[in-house]
């Protein structure tokens, strides 16, 4: 059985965790950098960048130790780490890390994509997932649905045109007031909400799968300038059942035309209630599995890119030192 250490910098957590090859997390150590954005509501890479230098050797040695391991001198096989997409920067650290470790243990590493990483999240909680999966992935910087055969295997059905369900959260969270990140601050409010007390579009109602939410962004603005008497809340909860709405409805059409044993949610917003409850509709009403990941799988972790290591580098082999950070890797580019 083989052992691989995973480094996750791509935005403003440094984690690492050690998995084997059976999908087991053996630790898992994030560090979030979060506080230090709040103040300029949203993400400063500069700020992101130097947190993950001042964190990424202490993370590394604790999930390290967790794991019943020599820091110095680790017996692991492996090590997988966050090469895309995400920040120039903080990519550039973590990437950076794992290559001085490599030389340094004698052992190879491999990029992984971000995005794959959180396809490979419901196999670290439930290893004998039966295939083929619908997966909808959403996060700050992506929203897409994919059609998974197996590990590692997978079709994008469809993806956001424009900005993804997490940044509309939190750049209408903006809008109303509320706290960063925007996501958690909305779904809380609109747990006291109405939805629909502010009409709202549901955009990209037509043929296919691909999602669009900037203009909803650009209709909440409009409708509360229009209607200054709505209650937050009902603001908040028109807004999260729009959103809700869109996802749901091309995930329904893409279970349509598609058989799966198992629908699963992934990523940053897969925190939200209403997405965690629409789905476990659908589930019940196609008579397939919900996979809802816990709340400490829908952030951004380092077990994830182990996980993806461990099959990457199994059927494509060890990553160059010459790998560049890819920044604007897409899901659909990973071979």
């Amino acid at each position: 059985m083989s052992v691989v250490l995973g480094i996750e910098t791509s935005c403003d957590e440094t984690a690492a965790s050690v998995v084997d090859s059976n999908f087991h997390v053996i630790s898992s150590v994030i560090e979030s950098s979060i506080d230090q954005h709040r103040a300029f509501g949203g993400v400063v890479p500069e700020l992101a960048g130097r947190a993950h230098v001042a964190t990424i050797g202490p993370v590394v040695e604790r999930a390290l130790k967790d794991a019943g391991l020599d820091p110095h001198n680790p017996a692991i096989d492996a090590i997988a780490v966050t090469s895309g997409p995400g920040l120039i920067g903080s990519l550039l650290v973590g990437l950076s890390a794992a290559k001085g470790f490599s030389l340094a243990w004698g052992v190879p590493f491999v990029g992984v994509n971000h995005l794959e990483g959180h396809l490979f999240a419901p196999l670290l909680e439930k290893s004998d997932l039966e295939w083929p999966l619908m997966t909808l992935l959403v996060s700050g910087g992506h929203s897409m649905i994919v059609l998974q055969s197996g590990p590692g295997e997978h079709v994008v059905l469809g993806e956001t045109i424009d900005d993804a369900a997490g940044e509309a959260y939190d750049k209408v969270a903006r809008w109303l007031g509320l706290g960063y990140p925007g996501g958690p601050e909305i779904d809380k409010l609109a747990q006291t909400g109405t939805p629909g007390k502010l009409k709202l579009p549901v955009s990209m109602t037509g043929e296919g799968y691909d999602l669009s939410f900037s203009g909803l962004k650009t209709a909440v603005v409009r409708a509360t300038e229009k209607n200054a008497d709505v209650p937050l809340a009902d603001v908040a909860a028109s807004f999260q059942a729009a959103v809700a709405e869109q996802l749901l409805r091309k995930l329904r059409t893409a279970l349509e035309k598609n058989e799966v044993k198992g629908v699963a949610l992934a990523g940053g917003v897969a925190a939200n209630s209403a997405l965690r409850a629409g789905i476990t509709q659908l589930a019940s009403e196609f008579g397939i599995v919900a996979h809802l990941p816990t709340m400490q799988m829908c952030t951004d972790n380092a077990a994830m890119i182990a996980a993806a290591g461990v099959h990457r580098i199994s059927h494509n082999g060890p990553s160059p030192l010459t790998l560049s950070a890819s920044p604007n890797w897409q899901l659909v580019d990973v071979k």
